[in-house]
């Protein structure tokens, strides 16, 4: 059974001094005082209830027993630093496999050009992307099936449990077929349109809750003819006159030559804020540190574009 006083620590001390030979030199490699370090090797000796050094003077001397500790010891810290690299790997933290999760409206702009940024800043990052609801994202980030995620988050939105760092804030405006009459307006009022069909996507996508607390506000329960999910076949129903939708304006651009976007009056302040969310536990992570840097620059770009 070993001591309790034979401590990794120690090991590194010993091994710092075998490898620079005195302990004014170990001491400033290590950052410590030679005082500590000569009391770290005489500890180890007393440990191993053996000698490791005869004193020569000021040196120490390594005997035979010193080699044999120096290459067995090597031999083990080299094992442990692979032991705990491979169980971080298995656990999915510090690996080249960065798992990220976005919305599905993102894939337009947004997350091409993160995914690119984080490639250029780390090119052995193996990118897997999950597409899904800010509710699913949420649920598989907290379970750890992903590493970071792209959503939409509520202007009051805190916990101490995630690092949020904020990417661009939305509008959220009326789509309506490209050749639809109401194309021609500038603006229009929400409930005047409660006789209308519209098509939305379902639950537990941010889209969803923006849609319904803009009915809320207008003040009437819309009549949905058809839930989907996700957003680019939301666009086709819109497109297809099956009912309005109520969108993000980062779609409009794309699909300009199929739907129309009007703002809604007296609803400007509903809008999607979008950010990157990580588990406050994991940010120093490397792979979600580089994804931090790239959403920061991406961040001051979008606002200078703007």
């Amino acid at each position: 059974m070993l001591d309790d006083t034979l401590t990794l620590k120690k090991l590194e001390i010993f091994l710092a001094f075998m490898k620079v030979g005195t302990l004014a030199e170990a001491a400033e490699k290590l950052n410590m005082s030679t005082v500590s370090v000569h009391r770290a090797i005489h500890s180890l000796e007393e440990g191993l209830k053996c000698p490791l050094f005869r004193q020569e003077g000021r040196l120490l001397v390594p005997l035979p027993s010193a080699r044999v500790l120096e290459e067995r010891a090597e031999q083990a810290v080299l094992a442990l630093d692979e032991a705990v690299k491979a169980t971080r790997e298995t656990a999915g933290i510090y690996s080249n496999q960065f798992k990220l999760g976005a919305l599905y409206s993102l894939t337009l702009n947004t997350v091409p050009r993160l995914i690119a940024g984080l490639k250029l800043r780390k090119g052995d990052l193996n990118i897997e992307l999950t597409l899904d609801s800010n509710e699913v994202l949420f649920r598989k980030l907290k379970a750890l099936e992903l590493d970071a995620i792209l959503v939409s988050l509520e202007p009051d939105f805190r916990d101490d449990d995630y690092t949020c760092l904020p990417l661009f804030s939305d509008e959220v405006l009326l789509a309506v077929p490209a050749d639809a009459n109401l194309s021609a307006l500038e603006a229009l009022d929400l409930a005047d349109l409660r006789d209308q069909t519209f098509v939305t996507l379902t639950r537990g996508f941010a889209t969803y809750r923006d849609s319904f607390k803009a009915f809320e506000r207008a003040g009437f329960e819309p009549n949905v003819v058809m839930e989907v999910s996700d957003i680019f076949s939301l666009i086709s129903m819109v497109s297809a006159s099956v009912g309005y939708a109520l969108l993000p304006r980062r779609v409009e651009a794309v699909f300009e030559n199929k739907i129309r976007m009007l703002p809604l009056k007296g609803l400007e302040d509903i809008r999607q804020n979008i950010a990157m969310v990580c588990l406050a536990s994991r940010e120093r992570d490397p792979r979600i540190l580089n994804c931090i840097a790239e959403c920061r620059a991406y961040a001051r770009q979008h606002e200078a574009d703007a």
